[in-house]
């Protein structure tokens, strides 16, 4: 058994200045900037909402989802079974692409409430 659930939304920043588009979304979205540093911008929301998180990347500038979980392995093997593919391991996370073709990312719990507001799936 192991937990999942969406975690954070991710806005892909392609090269440019990530501070600037920090101010942006953080106005944009009524949110205060938070903490970051080179590669990633935190904007902090209401506790319990999603994380909104900036990202420098070097590919087109886009909108990925995080999902979290309890298990890495067991939540990707689940989204296998629904048609995902698996993409590659980048650090402590797993790129996949759903059979839509939307990347997203698998990653370790991120919020605090994490326990209390994950589903419970049943590992086959």
């Amino acid at each position: 058994m192991h937990k999942s659930r969406l975690g954070v939304v991710v806005i892909d920043c392609e090269g440019g200045d990530l501070e600037q588009a920090a101010k942006f979304w953080s106005r944009a979205l009524g949110r205060a900037v938070g903490k970051g540093d080179d590669r990633y911008v935190d904007l902090a929301g209401p506790d319990g909402e999603l994380r909104v998180l900036l990202q420098k990347v070097e590919h087109p500038s886009r909108v990925h989802l995080d999902i979290e979980t309890d298990d890495l392995e067991a939540e990707v093997a689940r989204l296998e079974k629904l048609g995902a593919k698996r993409i590659g391991a980048v650090k402590r996370w797993v790129v996949m692409e759903a059979p839509t073709g939307h990347r997203f990312c698998v990653v370790r719990p991120q919020r605090p409430d994490f326990e209390s507001g994950a589903m419970e799936w049943v590992d086959e």
